[in-house]
């Protein structure tokens, strides 16, 4: 018996809707990259980009634990001398949202082609409407709270 590999048009694709209202960003993020890489599907194969279209609404109500929404601080370089720009998670949260989660998951998924690929299929939205109801997505429910007793 010899080991099945999908190839591309035998790859059937999903989408999941995610409500990311009052979950943990980290936790939120991991489970989104998983589903992104495809390792929550049986046919999972490392170098074969096997994951489902995942779209996270409500942004914008994303929270951190701890001191870290005072404290995580957001870089970027622009490529110019004395170019190191910083924002902190506070006001890039007030400003842009969907950056704060696409930045969390794209930090999760691999830095090689294939990873940017897997990144396309993050849809990020403020509220809770998305255009993606032709796609007829399954709401996924995440649990962030792991490890807490009610």
């Amino acid at each position: 018996m010899s080991t099945f590999i999908p190839s591309a048009p035998e790859i059937e694709r999903k989408w999941f809707v995610v409500d990311a209202s009052g979950k943990t960003l980290g936790r939120l993020a991991t489970e989104t990259a998983s589903i992104l890489a495809g390792k929550r599907n049986p046919r999972y194969v490392p170098y074969i980009d096997t994951g489902d279209h995942v779209i996270v609404l409500n942004a914008e109500k994303v929270r951190l634990t701890g001191l870290k929404s005072e404290k995580k601080v957001y870089r970027r370089y622009t490529g110019f001398p004395g170019g190191l720009r910083e924002e902190s998670f506070l006001r890039l949260l007030a400003r842009r949202p969907e950056k704060v989660i696409e930045e969390a998951v794209f930090g999760m998924l691999p830095k090689t082609k294939m990873g940017r690929q897997m990144g396309t299929k993050l849809k990020v939205y403020r509220g809770d409407k998305h255009p993606h109801q032709a796609q007829q997505p399954q709401v996924l429910e995440i649990d962030t709270d792991l490890g807490k007793k009610a």
